[in-house]
């Protein structure tokens, strides 16, 4: 039974594009009182419910694009208003609307200045990501790969902490000069495709020069490692993280960082075989280096914000991992884990942010034996803290596990290298738990803090409900990538060929 009956004939993915920016146009309306977090709230979970008849419509059979959208847009230059979705970017995108209204929650209170200006940045954001993930043609891409610095830099640099400023040039000139390659990288294969085209399908699995390939993978390399981030590129992630408002941090975690990851599916990989071939033992190199470098540096933190950010760059590890192993376990496991990586660290910042509102720090001594005064609290912690280390039952073992299944079947003695990053993310994330949850015997007296109040409940459970869901029952959520994914692993390997 069709329970989206026509949707095929509606703009859908235009709608999910546009709506959050005609959610801005309209603020005003609401002056600066309070009206604006409702309007936010409103329009972020319509942008969600809107987003669902694509799973459930979708066709996971097949890896052509679907709901695809096509307008002339510069005739000259060959260049179209293209949006489309696939397996691919259909559990990103879906990932994205889900955060977003969970982002305006945790804001409900802790933003009290310039409040008008911070929702208008929240839907800004949910705009140039979405757009990301859809556009199907190269110059659309980059309009909203750029787009989104500006809304983020926003975030960080009014609404952050003491070294706001800082942190926030720090994060857009690292980005905007990493993304500097990426239009090199767009014009060149513009230039060596036949006819011209900007169309990003029609660039896939062209017989472009090898060396040419080398390059341009190069470019896209050094414009997608930043994003990622990837050791040794970093450095702009903790600093961005610790000043961040929560929504930020929730948004750089969840879906920013994803960002780079999907340039690797999107472009590199089908587009750039022969430089995969030549440079991918080096990423996966680059990829163990973060797993084992994020992991002693988060059991190194006393700082909770910056513990939470550095097992990031661990994480985000194991997803350049299983991209650059070329298999479909690895790259699906890779997809999964992207939006695992989204879920449960987003949600623990916004439990990093729940202990700054009472205690108005983010030292782990400060928040230390809570577990008596907050047993809701800490309930939900450990949960989130068992899932980054990727426990049995929860969403980040099942991506983990598919990982490390195509990683000893392609490379494994090299997989067996991150081995102890998984002992060590064992170790800094039940340090966290252990510290909160009893401490010691000389704690901070944390019988006033008041334990969850129902928004924040609300807040916490919804990402609850999907580290259990995806744990224990991941085919809904693995049934759409096999096709695409299987496509995709064609092109490489087809391009490979002499």
């Amino acid at each position: 039974m069709n329970i989206f009956p026509h949707i095929e004939t509606w703009p859908i993915l235009s709608i999910l594009i546009f709506l959050p920016l005609a959610g801005v146009l309209l603020l005003p309306l609401f002056g600066r009182g309070q009206g604006g977090k409702y309007w936010a709230l409103t329009v972020t979970l319509a942008e969600a419910a809107l987003s669902l008849p694509l799973y459930f419509q979708f066709d996971s059979g097949t890896a052509d694009y679907q709901f695809m959208e096509t307008a002339r847009w510069i005739p000259s230059l060959n260049i179209t208003y293209s949006i489309g979705i696939d397996g691919i970017s259909l559990l990103l995108v879906l990932m994205t609307t889900l955060i977003m209204p969970l982002c305006v929650l945790c804001s409900w209170r802790s933003i009290e200045t310039r409040t008008r200006e911070f929702w208008a940045c929240i839907l800004l954001m949910e705009t140039t990501m979405v757009g990301v993930f859809l556009a199907l043609d190269f110059v659309l891409f980059f309009l909203f790969w750029e787009a989104m610095l500006i809304p983020m830099f926003l975030l960080i640099g009014v609404w952050g902490g003491p070294r706001r400023v800082y942190a926030a040039v720090k994060f857009f000139l690292y980005t905007l000069a990493a993304s500097v390659f990426l239009p090199v990288a767009i014009i060149t294969l513009y230039l060596h495709s036949s006819p011209h085209t900007f169309a990003i399908p029609a660039l896939m699995g062209q017989p472009y020069p090898a060396t040419m390939q080398a390059w341009v993978f190069l470019a896209f390399f050094i414009a997608f490692a930043v994003k990622v981030p990837m050791f040794p590129f970093h450095t702009w992630l903790p600093a961005a993280h610790v000043e961040a408002p929560t929504a930020g941090s929730v948004i750089l975690a969840s879906v920013l960082l994803k960002m780079g990851a999907y340039g690797f599916l999107r472009f590199a990989l089908p587009m750039t075989p022969l430089g995969v071939a030549t440079f991918g033992p080096w990423v996966l190199a680059l990829s163990v280096v973060a797993i084992l470098y994020g992991g002693f540096t988060a059991l190194a933190q006393s700082d909770m914000k910056r513990l939470v950010a550095y097992s990031s760059v661990a994480h985000m590890g194991f997803v350049t991992l299983g991209i650059f192993l070329l298999n479909s376990r690895g790259v699906e496991g890779a997809i999964l884990q992207m939006v695992n990586h989204g879920i449960t660290t987003g949600a623990l910042f916004l439990c990093v942010g729940i202990i700054y509102e009472r205690t108005h720090s983010r030292e782990l001594a400060s928040a230390t034996g809570i577990g008596r005064a907050m047993p809701v609290y800490v309930s939900a912690l450990t949960l989130f803290g068992l899932s980054s280390l990727a426990f049995p039952g929860t969403n980040s073992f099942v991506g983990e596990f598919l990982i490390l299944a195509g990683g000893f079947t392609a490379a494994p003695l090299l997989t067996a290298l991150v081995i102890p990053g998984v002992v060590l993310g064992a170790a800094y994330m039940l340090r966290m738990l252990q510290r909160i949850i009893w401490g010691g015997t000389d704690n901070p007296d944390s019988s006033q803090l008041p334990d969850l109040n129902i928004r924040e409940t609300a807040t916490l459970a919804v990402l609850m409900l999907f580290v259990l869901w995806i744990g224990l029952a991941p085919a809904p959520f693995t049934k759409v990538l096999h096709a695409s994914v299987e496509h995709l692993l064609g092109q490489v390997q087809a391009g490979m060929l002499p």
